[in-house]
């Protein structure tokens, strides 16, 4: 599949230095400031995936994938929101098309969020269903305009898209890294939800779509982490940059070159192992073989990518751990990144990989 250019991957570089300036505020107030919102929006990150008869990009993984690695470099936090954001909008899609034309009503740059975890419960009413949950970890809920969530309807999982005034946000995310992903918790209180406002779960995991947009029909699997993992290695490029301008014009020990060779080894590696991942998904590559790989390739990426921030860390020494510099934050960052249940190897890659390799 040749890449389409949107011009996402061009206008990252303006939100990347927009986010770098603020990243240390955002560390502090546990937010995104306005402005980092506003360059994501314009940018076209929530746009990306949406139907080009919506005013969306249409856009590639490869695209997206590229886009978040710069603004990583950035802020992590912004990163994260931004890989989120698109595809929280790419969920969107599988909706009814009764359903895009409520939700990009306005136009194509409607910040949806997600939580893919089943943790409300429905009913089924006449005209729709009735919702009711608690999800955790809906990353970028503070500037939110629509939330898509899943709960159950007795066995059955379902997706339900309500709009910012049928929610409620409890701020409870304190993690001491990517503080400012606003990962905060949504609470929905028996709320009517719309026939045209929800899909089956089922269509997500196997990836069935009405719409003819290639990227809203690629089975959940072959995605394998990639929204999780393409932040985690634009934090660890960050590091480095961060870990070179703390070393630069000081006398360099050999255990100090020797660990800053070595990361930068295994963020490249993990860089590669995203963009394979990426290509797969433009590719439409869905082969049981290569959707365990990008399993498999997020969760080593991951691994490595915490150990190529300790060695930066290492490597810069004490004066890497300045509270007001930039590498202690994306050492943060890179290790809370790489928690994600998405990103470890028992979540799925041990049960899918070696299975591929057996045959």
């Amino acid at each position: 599949m040749t890449a389409q250019n949107t011009g996402l991957a061009a206008a990252a570089e303006k939100v990347k230095l927009i986010a770098a300036e603020h990243a240390a505020e955002a560390d502090a107030t546990r937010r995104l400031a306005p402005e980092v919102v506003e360059a994501l929006r314009e940018a076209g990150f929530a746009r990306h995936f949406v139907a080009a008869g919506r005013g969306g990009s249409e856009g590639t993984f490869a695209e997206l994938t590229e886009a978040v690695l710069t603004v990583g470099q950035g802020c992590s936090a912004t990163a994260w929101c931004a890989s989120l954001s698109a595809l929280s909008s790419r969920f969107a899609g599988l909706l009814p098309q009764q359903g895009h034309d409520e939700i990009w009503a306005d136009g194509p740059d409607t910040f949806v969020v997600t939580g893919q975890p089943p943790m409300g419960k429905g009913t089924v009413v006449d005209g729709g269903h009735r919702l009711s949950g608690r999800w955790a970890y809906v990353s970028g809920v503070d500037f939110a305009d629509w939330a898509l969530l899943c709960g159950m309807i007795g066995t059955e999982g379902r997706f339900f898209a309500l709009p910012r005034k049928d929610f409620t946000v409890l701020e409870t995310w304190d993690s001491v890294g990517m503080k400012a992903t606003s990962s905060h918790s949504v609470v929905v209180d028996d709320v009517f939800v719309p026939a045209h406002l929800s899909f089956d779960r089922v269509d997500l995991i196997t990836g069935t779509s009405w719409s003819p947009v290639p990227s809203h029909n690629v089975p959940f699997q072959a995605v394998g982490g990639l929204t999780f993992a393409a932040p985690a290695v634009g934090a660890a490029m960050g590091a480095l940059d961060a870990c070179v301008a703390v070393l630069s014009g000081k006398k360099q020990s050999v255990t100090s070159a020797v660990d800053l060779v070595r990361a930068s080894g295994q963020i490249e590696s993990a860089k590669l192992l995203v963009e394979q991942n990426a290509k797969v998904l433009d590719d439409r590559e869905f082969t049981p073989a290569a959707m365990a790989r990008n399993e498999r390739n997020v969760a080593y990426a991951a691994e490595v990518l915490v150990d190529a921030a300790g060695g930066l860390v290492r490597a810069a020494g004490t004066s890497g751990l300045a509270e007001g510099g930039a590498l202690q934050r994306f050492w943060r960052d890179v290790v809370s990144c790489s928690s994600h249940v998405a990103l470890r190897y028992e979540t799925a890659s041990v049960r899918t990989y070696p299975a591929s390799l057996y045959g």
